[in-house]
């Protein structure tokens, strides 16, 4: 059955391309694609790529150079790895380049023309930023819920001290989720999801990497399209699973909070002595959809606040955990790292999240991290919304554009040692993350107006829980290991991972 559908649809591609071929030969006859490897007919170069896409890119990338363009089953892709191209495609044609190609799971439930992670810059999705910043992101929002995240913190070194009276063995990729969700949970709803050590923990870990992962599985559907309505691997059958259960959690949640509000507001009127106990984000987002002239549904707020967690958990837990492996692997930074925070606080001293910015080395640890490991290597695929010229060659429309942020890290030409973690190299040079001006080195979060929302979120929390982490606690690695021997082989799916989970030792200072 398939075969054969495959074979009609393999000759129905190849008189389609050759039309259009011939239609677009004219008006692009001053354009050219830019260089790479030669497709073969109908598979183009996915058997160059393989199941390892960013090593593969990567390594072509050296030889075609720094725009790239490569096919993907029927998709033309073009590859950025370098600053000056990056600086094209997220600054200067940052519009006409703001539109998302999606892997196929993502259609899953319709979460394609919901996600204000994939939908294209519209109305609705300025809905969405502005409902995120305002409600979420905003420096006032932040320091107004900085106690609620101090609060997760305390419980985690808590947690850590009684490790370390036992002389338990940490999983810090674990712990850093449990803390992180928490962090996330309390900020939405006012409630923890999960505990230390919990089944429920490593439930809620399973679940959200597993959006994660199925949206990095080399799919023949993202390919091939026009074959997307038989799920040949069954990723978006899997993901859809996954939604309708996170999305069944935060809609109970959300109804639980509506009967607890009509109740109340029925109980207030009727006293006349209000006895609200929540004005928390879920509130506010509540209000946006119950006014009309917002244009948000509820379908909209739940799709929203599940970006929001698979963006914010898995992310930051896998960076925290690079973090501590870097220095756990690289001890004199480690110690540098614990005088700077023993000169600035003192012995015994209590950390507060607001002055991690006078830790300018732990803050630079954060940056070599993600220089070294960005949480999602190729950023989200942007995709051109008409034909554009970058560096002097053609981008399609409709083409999908990747940026190498990894291989950018990792470039010899831009970075001295790129493969040796550094931190001073961000002491010695101001680098923003957002790819400020003309400086498009350091963007692990992205730039324009795609650029990550949870920026601002990510780096407080981040910086706060490793200061935590460093400032209370030695670490050493269990069975005898040595800090030169730490495994740190990674994984190449759309976000990147420790393939062996750090697993460490607290000793209290």
């Amino acid at each position: 059955m398939y075969s054969f559908l495959l074979a009609i649809f393999f000759i129905i591609y190849t008189i389609f391309t050759h039309i259009r071929r011939r239609r677009s030969s004219h008006h692009k006859s001053s354009q050219k694609l830019p260089p790479g490897p030669s497709p073969y007919p109908i598979i183009g170069n996915l058997l160059e790529i393989g199941s390892d896409p960013l090593l593969s890119l990567t390594n072509l990338s050296k030889t075609y150079g720094p725009i790239m363009s490569v096919k993907l089953g029927t998709t033309t892709a073009i590859v950025i790895t370098s600053t000056e191209a990056a600086r094209e495609v997220l600054n200067k044609n940052d519009l006409a380049l703001s539109a998302r190609t999606y892997p196929d799971s993502v259609r899953a439930l319709d979460h394609h023309i919901t996600s204000v992670a994939w939908i294209p810059v519209s109305h609705q999705w300025r809905a969405l930023r502005k409902a995120i910043n305002t409600n979420i992101f905003s420096t006032q929002k932040l320091n107004s819920t900085q106690i609620l995240r101090h609060r997760k913190v305390q419980e985690l070194m808590e947690f850590v001290e009684e490790c370390s009276r036992n002389g338990d063995v940490l999983d810090l990729g674990q712990v850093a989720f449990t803390t992180v969700l928490n962090s996330l949970s309390n900020t939405f709803f006012s409630l923890d999801f999960a505990e230390f050590g919990s089944g429920k923990s490593l439930e809620y870990k399973e679940l959200l990497e597993g959006i994660v992962d199925e949206a990095g599985v080399p799919n023949v559907v993202d390919a091939f399209p026009i074959l997307s309505f038989l799920d040949l691997q069954g990723v978006r059958k899997r993901t859809i699973s996954y939604y309708k259960k996170f999305l069944g959690l935060l809609d109970g949640i959300m109804e639980e909070r509506l009967r607890f509000n009509a109740s109340n507001k029925t109980t207030s009127s009727t006293t006349m002595n209000s006895s609200r106990e929540y004005n928390d984000v879920l509130d506010s987002f509540i209000e946006l959809f119950q006014d009309e002239s917002s244009g948000l549904e509820r379908i909209d707020i739940l799709h929203l606040f599940m970006d929001l967690f698979i963006a914010g958990t898995d992310t930051s837990s896998s960076t925290l955990e690079w973090a501590m492996a870097e220095l756990i692997h690289n001890p004199e930074k480690m110690a540098k790292a614990k005088v700077e925070l023993e000169q600035v606080l003192g012995k015994n001293a209590k950390i507060e999240e607001h002055e991690v910015s006078n830790f300018p080395y732990l803050q630079a640890i954060f940056k070599e991290t993600l220089r070294l490991h960005p949480p999602a290597p190729f950023l989200l695929p942007h995709k051109a919304n008409d034909d554009v010229e970058i560096c002097g060659f053609l981008v399609p429309q409709n083409a999908q554009i990747l940026v190498n942020v990894w291989a950018m890290g990792r470039d010899p030409s831009i970075w001295d040692n790129p493969n040796v973690f550094t931190p001073e190299r961000f002491l010695e040079n101001d680098i923003d993350y957002r790819g400020s001006g003309r400086d498009f080195r350091f963007i692990p979060f992205g730039a324009g107006r795609r650029t990550c929302p949870g920026l601002p979120l990510a780096s407080r929390t981040l910086t706060f829980m490793l200061a935590s982490l460093l400032y209370h606690f030695d670490w050493k690695l269990p069975d005898g290991l040595k800090p030169k021997d730490l495994d740190m082989s990674q994984n190449y799916g759309i976000t990147l991972h420790k393939i062996q989970p750090l697993r460490a030792i607290p000793l209290k200072v």
